[in-house]
Protein backbone atom coordinates (compact mmCIF):
# COMPACT_ATOMS: atom_id res chain seq x y z
CA UNK A 1 0.00 0.00 0.00
CA UNK A 2 1.59 3.35 -1.06
CA UNK A 3 1.72 6.59 0.92
CA UNK A 4 -0.95 8.24 -1.15
CA UNK A 5 -3.24 5.22 -0.79
CA UNK A 6 -4.83 2.93 -3.40
CA UNK A 7 -7.58 3.40 -5.96
CA UNK A 8 -10.30 0.83 -6.51
CA UNK A 9 -12.89 0.64 -9.26
CA UNK A 10 -16.59 0.85 -8.47
CA UNK A 11 -18.59 -2.29 -7.97
CA UNK A 12 -19.92 -2.13 -11.59
CA UNK A 13 -16.50 -1.35 -13.08
CA UNK A 14 -17.45 2.20 -13.97
CA UNK A 15 -17.86 5.56 -12.29
CA UNK A 16 -15.34 7.46 -10.19
CA UNK A 17 -12.69 5.34 -8.49
CA UNK A 18 -12.75 5.06 -4.68
CA UNK A 19 -9.62 6.47 -3.05
CA UNK A 20 -8.43 4.92 0.18
CA UNK A 21 -5.74 6.95 1.93
CA UNK A 22 -3.33 5.58 4.46
CA UNK A 23 -2.91 8.37 7.04
CA UNK A 24 -0.61 6.48 9.36
CA UNK A 25 2.43 8.53 10.31
CA UNK A 26 4.72 5.48 10.23
CA UNK A 27 5.10 3.59 7.00
CA UNK A 28 4.38 -0.07 7.93
CA UNK A 29 6.73 -1.33 5.21
CA UNK A 30 9.79 0.92 5.75
CA UNK A 31 9.24 2.01 9.35
CA UNK A 32 10.03 5.62 8.39
CA UNK A 33 8.05 8.73 9.35
CA UNK A 34 6.07 9.92 6.42
CA UNK A 35 5.99 13.56 5.30
CA UNK A 36 2.46 15.01 5.12
CA UNK A 37 1.05 15.27 1.65
CA UNK A 38 0.51 18.66 0.03
CA UNK A 39 -2.54 20.43 1.44
CA UNK A 40 -2.70 18.34 4.63
CA UNK A 41 -2.32 20.16 7.97
CA UNK A 42 0.94 19.88 9.89
CA UNK A 43 0.67 17.21 12.58
CA UNK A 44 1.92 19.48 15.39
CA UNK A 45 0.43 22.74 14.18
CA UNK A 46 -1.81 24.44 16.81
CA UNK A 47 -5.49 24.26 16.11
CA UNK A 48 -6.81 27.19 14.18
CA UNK A 49 -3.33 28.39 13.05
CA UNK A 50 -3.45 29.80 9.54
CA UNK A 51 -0.86 28.76 6.91
CA UNK A 52 -0.95 32.14 5.21
CA UNK A 53 -0.81 35.81 6.19
CA UNK A 54 -4.61 36.03 6.40
CA UNK A 55 -4.37 36.16 10.23
CA UNK A 56 -2.70 39.60 10.24
CA UNK A 57 -4.94 42.39 11.53
CA UNK A 58 -7.13 40.14 13.70
CA UNK A 59 -8.45 41.37 17.07
CA UNK A 60 -6.23 41.20 20.15
CA UNK A 61 -6.14 37.80 21.87
CA UNK A 62 -8.33 37.35 24.99
CA UNK A 63 -5.26 37.65 27.27
CA UNK A 64 -4.79 41.31 26.25
CA UNK A 65 -8.46 42.12 26.94
CA UNK A 66 -8.19 40.47 30.36
CA UNK A 67 -5.08 42.49 31.23
CA UNK A 68 -6.83 45.74 30.26
CA UNK A 69 -9.82 44.79 32.39
CA UNK A 70 -7.61 44.02 35.40
CA UNK A 71 -5.79 47.34 34.94
CA UNK A 72 -9.11 49.23 34.90
CA UNK A 73 -10.19 47.42 38.08
CA UNK A 74 -6.91 48.33 39.79
CA UNK A 75 -7.24 51.99 38.79
CA UNK A 76 -10.81 52.09 40.10
CA UNK A 77 -9.77 50.54 43.42
CA UNK A 78 -6.91 53.02 43.76
CA UNK A 79 -9.27 55.96 43.13
CA UNK A 80 -11.73 54.60 45.71
CA UNK A 81 -8.92 54.24 48.26
CA UNK A 82 -7.70 57.82 47.67
CA UNK A 83 -11.25 59.14 48.14
CA UNK A 84 -11.68 57.03 51.28
CA UNK A 85 -8.43 58.33 52.76
CA UNK A 86 -9.43 61.95 52.04
CA UNK A 87 -12.82 61.35 53.63
CA UNK A 88 -11.24 59.82 56.74
CA UNK A 89 -8.79 62.71 57.09
CA UNK A 90 -11.61 65.25 56.65
CA UNK A 91 -13.78 63.49 59.24
CA UNK A 92 -10.83 63.34 61.63
CA UNK A 93 -10.21 67.09 61.27
CA UNK A 94 -13.89 67.83 61.83
CA UNK A 95 -13.93 65.64 64.95
CA UNK A 96 -10.78 67.30 66.28
CA UNK A 97 -12.18 70.80 65.71
CA UNK A 98 -15.49 69.83 67.31
CA UNK A 99 -13.68 68.45 70.37
CA UNK A 100 -11.56 71.59 70.74
CA UNK A 101 -14.62 73.81 70.33
CA UNK A 102 -16.46 71.89 73.04
CA UNK A 103 -13.60 72.40 75.49
CA UNK A 104 -13.35 76.11 74.65
CA UNK A 105 -17.10 76.58 75.11
CA UNK A 106 -16.78 75.18 78.62
CA UNK A 107 -14.06 77.77 79.33
CA UNK A 108 -16.03 80.79 78.09
CA UNK A 109 -17.17 81.84 81.60
CA UNK A 110 -13.53 81.75 82.72
CA UNK A 111 -12.51 83.87 79.75
CA UNK A 112 -15.26 86.38 80.57
CA UNK A 113 -13.92 86.73 84.12
CA UNK A 114 -10.41 87.18 82.74
CA UNK A 115 -11.64 89.87 80.34
CA UNK A 116 -13.41 91.77 83.15
CA UNK A 117 -10.39 91.48 85.44
CA UNK A 118 -8.17 92.90 82.72
CA UNK A 119 -10.57 95.79 82.10
CA UNK A 120 -10.59 96.66 85.81
CA UNK A 121 -6.82 96.47 86.10
CA UNK A 122 -6.81 93.41 88.35
CA UNK A 123 -4.22 91.67 86.18
CA UNK A 124 -1.01 93.60 86.63
CA UNK A 125 1.54 93.15 83.89
CA UNK A 126 4.31 90.84 85.04
CA UNK A 127 2.28 89.51 87.95
CA UNK A 128 1.89 85.74 88.56
CA UNK A 129 -1.80 85.69 87.64
CA UNK A 130 -1.18 87.68 84.48
CA UNK A 131 1.46 85.14 83.42
CA UNK A 132 -0.96 82.26 83.97
CA UNK A 133 -3.68 84.01 81.99
CA UNK A 134 -1.27 84.75 79.16
CA UNK A 135 -0.31 81.07 78.97
CA UNK A 136 -3.96 79.99 78.98
CA UNK A 137 -4.87 82.40 76.19
CA UNK A 138 -1.82 81.33 74.18
CA UNK A 139 -2.88 77.66 74.38
CA UNK A 140 -6.43 78.49 73.32
CA UNK A 141 -5.17 80.64 70.47
CA UNK A 142 -3.14 77.72 69.15
CA UNK A 143 -6.36 75.70 69.21
CA UNK A 144 -7.95 78.25 66.86
CA UNK A 145 -9.69 80.53 69.38
CA UNK A 146 -10.13 84.19 68.40
CA UNK A 147 -11.95 86.99 70.21
CA UNK A 148 -13.97 89.61 68.33
CA UNK A 149 -16.23 92.57 69.01
CA UNK A 150 -15.04 96.17 69.09
CA UNK A 151 -16.69 99.53 69.65
CA UNK A 152 -17.37 101.31 66.36
CA UNK A 153 -17.95 98.15 64.32
CA UNK A 154 -21.03 98.06 62.06
CA UNK A 155 -23.67 95.88 63.67
CA UNK A 156 -23.71 92.39 62.09
CA UNK A 157 -26.46 90.08 63.38
CA UNK A 158 -24.42 87.01 62.38
CA UNK A 159 -21.67 87.84 64.90
CA UNK A 160 -23.32 90.40 67.22
CA UNK A 161 -26.12 89.99 69.73
CA UNK A 162 -27.71 93.34 70.53
CA UNK A 163 -28.69 93.44 74.21
CA UNK A 164 -29.19 97.21 74.34
CA UNK A 165 -30.42 99.74 71.82
CA UNK A 166 -29.60 103.41 72.48
CA UNK A 167 -29.35 106.75 70.78
CA UNK A 168 -25.72 107.78 71.10
CA UNK A 169 -23.67 110.64 69.77
CA UNK A 170 -21.03 108.10 68.73
CA UNK A 171 -23.33 107.07 65.93
CA UNK A 172 -23.64 110.55 64.47
CA UNK A 173 -22.54 110.79 60.87
CA UNK A 174 -22.67 107.02 60.34
CA UNK A 175 -24.97 105.37 57.83
CA UNK A 176 -25.46 102.03 59.61
CA UNK A 177 -26.32 100.75 63.06
CA UNK A 178 -23.09 100.77 65.05
CA UNK A 179 -21.71 98.98 68.10
CA UNK A 180 -21.27 101.55 70.88
CA UNK A 181 -20.46 99.22 73.78
CA UNK A 182 -19.19 95.64 74.09
CA UNK A 183 -20.80 93.94 77.05
CA UNK A 184 -19.18 90.55 76.39
CA UNK A 185 -16.73 89.78 73.60
CA UNK A 186 -17.55 87.12 71.03
CA UNK A 187 -15.45 84.02 70.39
CA UNK A 188 -14.98 81.83 67.38
CA UNK A 189 -13.03 78.63 66.81
CA UNK A 190 -11.75 78.62 63.25
CA UNK A 191 -14.76 79.60 61.14
CA UNK A 192 -17.28 78.48 63.78
CA UNK A 193 -18.83 81.16 65.99
CA UNK A 194 -18.90 79.83 69.55
CA UNK A 195 -20.67 82.86 70.93
CA UNK A 196 -21.78 86.12 69.37
CA UNK A 197 -20.45 89.34 70.84
CA UNK A 198 -23.02 90.83 73.20
CA UNK A 199 -23.20 94.52 72.52
CA UNK A 200 -25.13 97.74 72.78
CA UNK A 201 -25.93 99.42 69.47
CA UNK A 202 -27.11 102.80 68.26
CA UNK A 203 -28.92 103.77 65.10
CA UNK A 204 -27.27 106.24 62.75
CA UNK A 205 -27.88 109.89 63.63
CA UNK A 206 -27.68 112.80 61.21
CA UNK A 207 -24.75 115.12 61.64
CA UNK A 208 -25.39 118.67 63.00
CA UNK A 209 -24.98 120.09 59.50
CA UNK A 210 -27.63 117.76 58.19
CA UNK A 211 -30.01 118.66 61.02
CA UNK A 212 -29.92 122.36 60.07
Amino acid sequence: MSEAGTKQQGADGGGEPTVIRDRRRIDPQTGQVREPAAGEPQPNAPAGEATSDAGHGQEAPPETDLAAERLADLQRLQAEYVNYRKRVERDRDVAREAGAAKVIEALLPVLDDVHLARQHGDLEAGGPFAAIVDKLEAVLTRQGLTRFGEVGEPFDPTVHEALMHTQAELAQGTEVTTVVQVLQPGYRSGDRVLRAARVAVADPQPSPAEQQ
